[in-house]
């Protein structure tokens, strides 16, 4: 169980009356396009399921989908996503070996004129959507999950963690290792954007070395 699905538990249900007993991830992924869970719904183009093998090692965890994950229903395929990409290439890290999701699988935007623009989610919806991200870690049982930013880090650690404090530090939970890096698209907003990618994929390097580590115990 995830660290805002331990804390949201006494409360209202969320996404979870809309979660599968059982299943695999393709039934979660169908079951996740009918979820009701919160109002991000209702404004969202559609429902971004987590992709990538079903026996990953390693999960990768975002915010929330964005403009174009929100319009062609796959994570990290924007600018963030192209990034990342280019971050985990220059890292020795193969994104097809890797699972990538959102803690949040709705896209949450305010909208001027005809941009939507990214509005980070709130507590609620976060709680409220955390049964999706802790159904697929239950099922995919990796080694270990990076966390990308924040709320991604919030979500799966700890409430209080601060990734500007404790970014790059292994952190072991009851049921698999986590890490914190930044957001890609803190990256593409930072003022040295080298500076920045350089440091992201020094993250992405250690990712890989405790990867190698716990492969070879």
């Amino acid at each position: 169980m995830t660290a805002l699905a331990a804390a949201g538990a006494s409360k209202a249900p969320g996404a979870a009356e809309f979660v599968p007993d059982t299943g695999d991830l393709s039934a979660l992924r169908t079951a996740s396009g009918d979820c009701r869970g919160c109002d991000l719904y209702r404004h969202a183009t559609q429902t971004v399921f987590g992709e990538g093998p079903a026996d990953a090692a390693v999960v990768l965890v975002g915010e929330q989908p964005g403009d174009q994950e929100d319009q062609q229903g796959h994570p990290f395929v924007g600018p963030a996503g192209q990034l990342l990409d280019r971050a985990l290439a220059d890292a020795g890290l193969d994104r097809d070996t890797l699972y990538l999701t959102n803690a949040v699988k709705h896209f949450k935007f305010v909208e001027r004129g005809k941009r939507r623009i990214h509005k980070t989610p709130g507590r609620t919806e976060i709680v409220a959507c955390s049964a999706w991200m802790s159904a697929e870690l239950a099922l995919i049982k990796p080694k270990l999950v990076v966390c990308l930013g924040a709320i991604a880090a919030q979500a799966v650690i700890d409430r209080s963690f601060k990734v500007s404090e404790q970014r790059g530090q292994v952190v072991s939970l009851p049921d698999y290792r986590a890490i914190a890096t930044v957001h890609p698209s803190a990256v593409l907003r930072a003022p040295d954007r080298a500076e920045a990618y350089a440091a992201f994929v020094e993250d992405l390097k250690q990712v890989r070395a405790e990867m190698r580590k716990r492969t070879a115990r």
